[in-house]
């Protein structure tokens, strides 16, 4: 009877430390409702052409604006900066409304932005911009 009732005993703290350990890894893993309730702007940057000339077949056109930093304003003056990654891709939280995006690099490209957006709430806006060169 002893040893039935050690084995019970093994048994429960099994599960209760198998219940501790699911538990931890769901609170790690982010959620779908963790990002189903952000709210921002996300995207890329690119500049092009990359090379003068005509469009070449298999040569791109554009590269990533690496790097970069670019500030925020809505209406009512500053808001926040960003800066690009290596890749060109950046990510912000704002909140909902109308936003100007422009330029806040010591180095100034002509033919970058500004550019207007509208952030909704609960969601990540998503954009693709690109930069001009002027190279022809």
């Amino acid at each position: 009877m002893n040893s039935a009732i050690k084995s019970v005993s093994n048994n429960l703290m099994m599960l209760r430390l198998l219940a501790i350990l699911v538990l931890t890894i769901m609170s790690l893993s982010p959620g779908q409702a963790q990002s189903e309730s952000a709210t921002g702007l996300e995207g890329v940057i690119t500049i092009g052409p990359v090379h003068p000339g005509p469009a070449r077949e298999g040569v791109a056109d554009s590269a990533a604006l690496a790097n970069f930093t670019f500030a925020v304003a809505n209406e009512k003056g500053p808001v926040t900066s960003f800066t690009t990654d290596a890749e060109g891709r950046f990510r912000v939280s704002l909140a909902p409304g109308h936003y100007t995006i422009s330029q806040n690099s010591k180095d100034r490209i002509r033919r970058c932005g500004p550019f207007d957006v509208d952030v909704v709430s609960g969601k990540m806006t998503t954009v693709e911009w690109e930069c001009d060169t002027g190279m022809r």
